[in-house]
């Protein structure tokens, strides 16, 4: 038994095994045969038919004949060896010959591969001759229709096309014979070759119908608004130069004798229906008439500028001369009284000179009005930059000058903002003075001793000839703060006095009850007699706090009432 089990098994796998081999064939041969099929149910036949549609002469009937014999022998002669194939391949997996059934099976794969780049290539020949019919015979309409309005369009308006009327006459004739061609090749049966001459026709009609409908245009800027124009801009050079304009350096009449010789080059190019470059010249040609116009209205421009402003800008270039000698005098009678810093008072000297500079460009400029030999544009460039550079002067003189007029006002405000802080310092010394206190600290009299020798320094600081107003301004600046220090000083120390007086009257119902409190009560008033303000406060409020919290807050609110 342990020998008949396992052989048992072993059979079974075996067995397993062949009839998924077997299956595998089967859908095999299963798949060539629908592969079979779909090539034998190609539309060949019916694409055939379509033909027979056409004119059955010459080459078509030719290709027709191929077609057909091609197609028959395939499902004839060929089709019938892939059945009787299968049908082996099919006897061979049923006798469990695996082997060969597979090369039977590559055979009809190869085989069915094959035809099937037959028939595709036969309806690819078959798509190619019905469509070339069908695009020869709207194309051609076309071209014919295209043909007829163009040869009408030259034939009605042959001046417009001067030189090229000829050459394009004799192109148009070669449709012609090209439609007869077409024609005889379409009835003979020959549609490809036809075709070939459909596509040539229209390569050339792309080129000659747009010879035909731009060559007018072009030939009549040329021939017309060009000239024109020339003539035009030579009359209006030859004017402005009668008028005394200057124009050499425009060198427009040279460019024009440029122009008019490539015009004459452009007429041959037309003849010879080479118009591609002449229209990319022509465009160029027009942008540069534009920019003659441009250039002769500038200089008109140039013109009307220098002969209004000219004079003008003289007189205002004399008045910023004079405004600059005045401002030296006065600067010169304010610096006795004021100290300028050495810019400021270099103001006027460097205006002046600047001014002297100006007029010399100003007269050689007058030279270049007289004599008529600049351009007016370059005139008018530089007169506007003379005037740019006169207002600019005029501008820093004017702050100039007021800088001046302010020093005096602003030596009133500093004498006046002085008066102020001697007054304050006063009445913060008198209000020490009349408060109820034991004494003065000593870092209060040195905080009022050192204010009042900051008032001495603004003092000296104005007694000064000449007067450095930055000085004065500075010095007052520190004086200020200071003095304004030691009145907030001082009231922030009689407010802490009347509080320390209030604490201690409110401590003093607690008195006789506590001996602490007692004891730090007289520690504050031994630190007030002191003049120890703020150690006194702070002992107070301690003893007071200690026996009833927030007493403090009570306390000063009478204070702030009080004061």
């Amino acid at each position: 038994m342990k020998y008949i089990i396992p052989t048992i098994i072993v059979l079974c796998v075996i067995i397993a095994i062949v009839f998924v081999f077997r299956k595998k064939h089967k859908n095999e041969i299963q798949r060539l045969d629908q592969k079979k099929l779909q090539i034998q149910n190609k539309p060949v036949l019916e694409e055939l038919m379509k033909v027979k549609s056409l004119n059955m002469n010459g080459q078509t009937e030719e290709m027709f004949e191929r077609w057909r014999n091609k197609w028959t022998e395939l499902m004839d002669i060929e089709m019938p060896k892939i059945d009787v194939l299968l049908f082996d391949a099919e006897e061979q997996v049923d006798k469990f010959h695996f082997g060969k059934a597979t090369e039977i099976e590559r055979e009809i794969e190869s085989l069915i591969t094959e035809y099937d780049q037959e028939m595709v290539k036969i309806l690819k020949e078959l798509d190619e001759l019905i469509g070339s019919e069908e695009k020869n015979r709207i194309e051609i309409e076309q071209l014919k229709e295209q043909y007829r309005s163009a040869r009408k369009t030259l034939l009605a308006h042959q001046y417009s096309y001067g030189p090229a009327a000829e050459p394009l006459e004799k192109r148009l004739e070669t449709f012609n014979p090209q439609f007869e061609e077409y024609d005889q090749l379409t009835e003979s049966g020959n549609y490809l070759k036809a075709r070939e001459i459909v596509v040539n026709l229209n390569d050339e009609g792309q080129t000659i119908f747009k010879l035909i409908n731009e060559i007018p245009t072009l030939l009549t800027e040329i021939q017309h608004k060009i000239p024109s124009d020339i003539h035009e801009i030579r009359n209006g050079h030859r004017e402005m130069e009668d008028q005394s304009y200057f124009l050499v350096h425009l060198e427009i009449l040279d460019k024009l004798n440029q122009i008019e010789e490539n015009l004459a080059e452009f007429k041959q190019k037309i003849a010879e229906l080479d118009i591609s470059l002449v229209q990319h010249r022509v465009n160029e040609i027009k942008d540069e008439i534009e920019s003659f116009y441009d250039a002769l209205e500038k200089e008109v421009i140039g013109k009307k500028f220098v002969d209004d402003y000219f004079v003008e800008i003289g007189e205002q270039l004399e008045s910023a001369i004079e405004a600059t000698e005045k401002t030296a005098k006065e600067a010169n009678a304010v610096q006795k009284s004021y100290h300028l810093s050495e810019k400021e008072a270099e103001v006027p000297t460097n205006c002046k000179q600047q001014l002297l500079s100006l007029r010399q460009r100003y007269e050689l400029l007058a030279v270049q009005v007289q004599e008529e030999k600049s351009a007016y544009s370059s005139m008018e460039e530089a007169l506007k930059e003379l005037k740019v550079s006169i207002e600019q002067l005029f501008e820093e003189q004017d702050q100039f000058a007021d800088r001046m007029k302010n020093l005096r006002i602003d030596e009133n405000k500093a004498r006046a903002t002085l008066d102020n802080l001697k007054r304050l310092l006063h009445d913060t010394e008198r209000m020490l003075h009349k408060a109820n206190l034991p004494g003065i600290p000593e870092e209060m009299d040195a905080r009022l001793e050192e204010a009042a020798e900051r008032i001495f320094v603004v003092v000296n600081n104005l007694q000064e000839i000449p007067l450095n107003m930055d000085t004065v301004y500075k010095n007052l600046e520190i004086a200020e703060k200071c003095i304004e220090d030691v009145h907030n000083t001082a009231i922030e120390m009689l407010e802490n006095v009347q509080l320390i007086e209030c604490i201690i009257q409110y401590g003093n119902r607690y008195r006789n009850s506590n001996s602490a409190m007692h004891q730090r009560l007289l520690e504050a008033e031994d630190a007030f007699r002191d003049m120890r303000y703020t150690k006194a406060l702070e002992y107070a409020a301690t003893a007071v706090e200690a026996v009833e919290p927030g007493a403090m807050k009570k306390i000063q609110v009478l204070a702030k009432n009080e004061v």
